[in-house]
């Protein structure tokens, strides 16, 4: 519709030099009005739609992300990241949401108006089209060199913010341990160092789109000198009226801004393919197998064989591992900080596969299993228990979303926390977590492990479990610990030696290998390493309980 604008303006031109009758100008006037009126409604219902399509995809975009990154192994969440996957989802998402909202709209009808243009020069005479295309070398010419550099630059962007996101998430978070060390002014010079790298690359992007305006300017400058010099040139020949040459002008002359619109949102358009490709690299990745096809293990016994494991290529953590934990044992992994209990107690909970050699969970592989909330068979329990913001019995019911308030308090009886669970300000309907009552290490351990119990896994596994508890909370812990693992087989890094006493079997690890095996009378009497661990820990120490 706003094509018909540039010859209405050219028919006024015509009436005026040949002095035609002034109700002919009113008549052009009127129309003109009327074009302006009907741009405007179809421009309104076009944004409309394209935004419902725009929301609905992104909408569609974000459920892909977080189904996705949830199902991510830890071990590439941990490289990454908390802050980079935060920027992902909503940095990248904001810019992506700004290009659909704006930039797609735009650039549909930019190009839209660029072809019917074009073809409307065609139409008055087909040299002033050969004019236009004056302007087309140099804008291909700086389309291509703004795109070569553009690219790499927002990528290097992206990646920057998401660095200064995860300095500011590390610095802020643990803000408490960097006053007791009086390590403020080093975090905040790598927040700064952090800031200035975003700032230096977003002056660079400045620089770039300034150099890609002047040449753009360049390629109008030519264009309609071009035109000009055509309509001057066919007037003099008869070959055109003034009208018709004006309209020529008008219509390259209103080509500057689709033409502007549609080479400026490649800035756009490059900055969210950087967030989109973050994005879609996360999204895009292969669904997890359907829960109604995971292999079933054939009971709880755990056969490792010849398991070796690197984070990294040439820096093997774990050693030709040989270990079976019989169907209904309890087995207590000790050893030094480094030793590899914490790897191989990952391998066997499925987080991630070995790099050498085979662990089966009752002949599968554990990574084949299904999780426990759809019946799965292997539950893993760290010392980095998350308390999720929201209702006390909302957070238990992650284990078991069909349990009664019952079952929750047995569960929490059965671990000793149903006494200060129903002494907080509503019971089990207190907000926890963030912005609500906050637990202290040892009730966050007792809520992991009353979970645990909802769950009813047939195989646990407690990595450190009652290491965030406390000299004071440690004995309660580990009774608790004891009582949720009851008739289950276990594995259990032992924190504290006092939980591989209690245990049916010891495996003592160092350096990523299996240096001992047995019970704690049978080890001590060995006189090996356990039992200087033993001696070491329980000189400054009461067992006699």
């Amino acid at each position: 519709m706003g094509l018909l604008v540039q010859p209405l303006l050219g028919r006024i031109v015509d009436l005026a030099a040949g002095r035609g009758p002034a109700d002919a100008i009113t008549l052009t006037a009127a129309l003109l009005v009327a074009v302006a009126v009907g741009q405007g409604v179809a421009t309104g219902l076009g944004l409309s739609l394209i935004s419902r399509l725009g929301e609905t995809t992104l909408a569609r975009l974000r459920e892909r992300f977080v189904e996705r990154a949830l199902e991510l192994p830890l071990d590439r969440v941990e490289k990454a990241g908390a802050g980079d996957l935060t920027a992902r989802v909503t940095a990248d998402v904001s810019l992506i949401a700004e290009a659909v909202r704006n930039a797609l709209p735009e650039l549909a009808r930019s190009l839209l108006a660029i072809v019917l243009t074009l073809g409307a020069l065609a139409l008055l005479d087909w040299r002033f089209l050969a004019a236009a295309l004056i302007a087309v070398p140099v804008q291909a010419l700086t389309a291509r060199w703004y795109v070569r550099r553009a690219v790499p630059l927002y990528a290097e962007q992206r990646v920057a913010g998401s660095a200064q996101q995860q300095q500011l998430l590390d610095t802020i978070t643990g803000s408490p341990t960097l006053r007791a060390f009086r390590l403020e002014r080093e975090h905040t010079r790598r927040v700064a160092d952090r800031s200035w790298s975003v700032a230096r690359l977003t002056l660079r992007g400045v620089r770039l789109v300034l150099g890609f305006y002047s040449r753009l300017h360049i390629a109008e400058y030519l264009g309609l000198a071009a035109v000009l010099v055509t309509g001057y040139w066919l007037v003099r020949q008869g070959a055109a009226s003034v009208g018709t040459a004006t309209a020529a002008a008008l219509y390259f002359h209103s080509l500057f801004t689709p033409v502007n619109a549609a080479l400026v949102l490649l800035d756009d358009a490059q900055s969210a393919h950087a967030g989109l490709a973050r994005l879609v690299g996360v999204a895009d990745r292969p669904p997890p197998p359907d829960p109604a096809r995971r292999r079933v293990a054939g009971g709880t016994e755990v056969a490792v064989r010849g398991v070796g494991h690197a984070y990294r290529p040439g820096h093997p953590v774990l050693h030709d591992v040989d270990l079976t934990i019989r169907q209904g044992e309890r087995v207590a992994l000790v050893g030094p900080s480094g030793a590899g209990k914490t790897t191989l107690a990952r391998l066997i909970a499925g987080i991630q596969p070995p790099t050498t050699g085979t662990v089966l969970v009752g002949g599968v592989p554990p990574a084949e299993l299904g999780p426990v909330a759809a019946g799965g068979t292997v539950a893993l329990i760290t010392q980095e228990t998350h308390v999720f913001a929201g209702p006390l019995a909302d957070d238990l019911r992650l284990a078991d979303p069909d349990a009664t308030d019952g079952e929750l308090r047995a569960a929490l009886d059965r671990v000793d926390a149903l006494v200060w669970a129903e002494q907080l300000p509503d019971g089990l309907g207190t907000v926890v977590g963030d912005g609500g009552h906050r637990l202290d290490g040892a009730r966050t351990q007792a809520l992991a492990l009353a979970r645990l119990i909802l769950a009813d896994p047939p195989l646990v596994i407690l990595d450190e479990a009652t290491a965030e508890a406390g000299s004071a909370g440690a004995r309660a812990l580990e009774k608790a610990v004891a009582r949720a693992v009851d008739g289950r087989t276990a594995l259990v890094v032992a924190h504290r030696l006092s939980q591989a006493a209690a245990a049916d079997r010891i495996v003592v690890m160092e350096s990523g290998r299996i240096v001992e095996s047995g019970t704690h009378d049978e080890l001590r009497a060995a006189r090996g390493r356990y039992a200087s661990l033993w001696e070491a820990w329980s000189e400054t120490r009461d067992t006699g309980a």
